[in-house]
């Protein structure tokens, strides 16, 4: 770990002052299980480490829908713009002390932005068949990949259940997160982003049945210690870094 570590904090550690994209990401179940550092920091972008809390990391499976992205300050972008995601991310720190998530996956329902986000900043997404219904607290998430990769699929349905006046620590750790870590072009860079404070739910699971995780090069066991609901906020990212 590096000698600084910036604070989990629910809010922004470094406001994004011109946005180079902009979307909301809403319905968001987040799923996590316990990993053991040692066994996932081979999985990392160079110059970075397994972010801890309690001496223990995490691997994450949510699943959500992205909606409205849009270029600088240009308007959201028409279908393409707007479609079903979820992804399996691990937790990491650079040499700067700046915590932030790597995906090992992202499955994504639309063709165009996979190509844009694998071309552009390398980031491995999926294009999959993918579907999210709601039946009054009940969400269900469906996934089955097309293209590229092994095949691989994921299906969650949670009951959102209620609002978390104070989040804990945990809860900070596991959503908090304010950029990303991938190896793009020879290097590691970390593209930073901005939000609202999370607004949190319990929830339940009704079921879980995945390919996803191990796909990636995850080994869980168990059902997750921790599943949260959230509607959602709008988010921006900055330039790369």
């Amino acid at each position: 770990m590096p000698a600084f570590v910036e604070d989990i904090s629910a809010e922004t550690p470094r406001p994004v002052r011109t946005p180079a994209l902009t979307q909301r990401w809403t319905d968001l179940a987040f799923l996590h299980w316990p990993v053991d550092p040692a066994r996932v920091a081979p999985l990392l972008p160079p110059g970075t480490v397994p972010d801890t809390i309690d001496g223990v990391t995490y691997a994450g499976l949510i699943g959500f829908r992205m909606e409205n992205i849009g270029f600088l300050s240009g308007p959201p972008i028409p279908y393409f713009g707007t479609f079903c995601e979820t992804n399996i991310r691990l937790y990491s720190v650079d040499g700067e002390g700046r915590r932030a998530v790597v995906f090992l996956s992202l499955d994504a329902e639309r063709l165009l932005p996979v190509l844009v986000a694998r071309v552009t900043l390398r980031l491995p997404y999926v294009w999959s068949r993918m579907r999210l219904t709601r039946t009054g607290d009940v969400l269900d998430y469906r996934s089955r990949r097309r293209w590229p990769g092994p095949p691989a699929t994921s299906r969650i349905r949670i009951r959102t259940g209620p609002a978390i006046p104070d989040p804990s620590p945990l809860d900070h750790f596991l959503t908090a997160r304010w950029g990303l870590h991938t190896d793009a072009w020879g290097r590691t860079i970390h593209l930073p982003n901005e939000h609202s404070r999370w607004p949190l739910h319990r929830a339940e699971l009704l079921d879980l049945d995945e390919t996803l995780l191990a796909t990636a090069g995850i080994g869980v066991s168990g059902p997750p210690v921790s599943t949260l609901y959230s509607p959602g906020v709008s988010v921006a990212f900055g330039k790369p870094r």
